[in-house]
């Protein structure tokens, strides 16, 4: 089962807990687990992370933090790291130190970011936070429209994507995997947000939360519960389903609901 909480539950979570620990910590939490994830994916992909090519799209803010402080993890372990800054001016300070401490690359013209995003074996997309609203901005749009050969993998939320609701309101980047920090947010779990988030991926970060609003079942959810079937269960102890669909005229609804019925 996926529980998500919104974004005003998850602040809420996240500063309780950051009062209570050494400023950064929650970042390197999160950061951590995304560079295991990422790691992950560039082994089963090309056998190994060293020599991978990854590129690091940074927006302002937290979000970027996260991306920068994971590619300069990834840089250690010998990946080649281009960080396409796109608000360079607000990128985060301490993920882009350590970025450039790992001997990563750092560029801010768009028509080379682009062309490094194009040929990447892996794209960390950290361009907006669970906060953002609205598509992508202007700077930030080519990506989405750019072809590309590597896997692309959002923090957090897929940029453009409203991590409350799911709305899509303009531009916004289809991600093959997204990791997210603490909990699922509403947003991954319904369209259209759910198609442009791909596999999602749960890293726990010491958030405490309140019941969630949003809990989506999943197959062994379903399977739990469907009655058993004992060496006496006849039609009626297994269970009785009552399919409501459909008319004469238009008979299709009822033929697929008797279809799954059965099955």
């Amino acid at each position: 089962m996926r529980s998500a909480h919104s974004v005003d539950q998850v602040r809420a979570a996240e500063a309780e807990l950051m009062a209570r620990l050494p400023e950064g910590t929650l970042m390197q939490r999160a950061a951590a687990g995304l560079a295991v994830t990422c790691a992950r994916l560039l082994t089963r992909r090309r056998g190994r992370v060293y020599g991978s090519r990854v590129v690091v799209l940074a927006g302002s803010g937290d979000n970027g933090g996260d991306a920068l402080y994971a590619g300069a993890e990834l840089a250690r372990r010998g990946a080649r790291v281009t960080a396409v800054l796109l608000a360079p001016g607000r990128a985060h300070g301490g993920g882009l130190a350590a970025l450039r401490a790992a001997y990563g690359r750092v560029v801010v013209e768009q028509e080379v970011g682009l062309a490094d995003f194009s040929c990447a074996d892996l794209v960390l997309e950290g361009i907006v936070g669970i906060g953002g609203r609205g598509g992508l901005r202007p700077e930030a749009e080519p990506y989405a429209r750019a072809a590309r050969t590597g896997v692309v993998v959002a923090v957090d939320v897929p940029s453009g994507v409203d991590a409350d609701t799911g709305e899509v309101a303009g531009a916004a980047l289809r991600a093959d995997v997204t990791v997210c920090f603490g909990t699922y947010k509403p947003g991954l779990l319904i369209d259209p947000g759910a198609s442009y988030a791909g596999a999602v991926q749960l890293v726990g970060i010491g958030l405490e939360l309140p019941p969630a609003g949003v809990v989506a079942l999943q197959h062994a959810d379903v399977a739990a519960l469907l009655p058993v079937p004992g060496a006496e269960s006849d039609k009626y102890r297994r269970g009785v389903v009552g399919v409501a669909a459909g008319s004469a005229r238009y008979p299709g609804a009822a033929l697929l609901a008797v279809a799954g019925a059965l099955r």
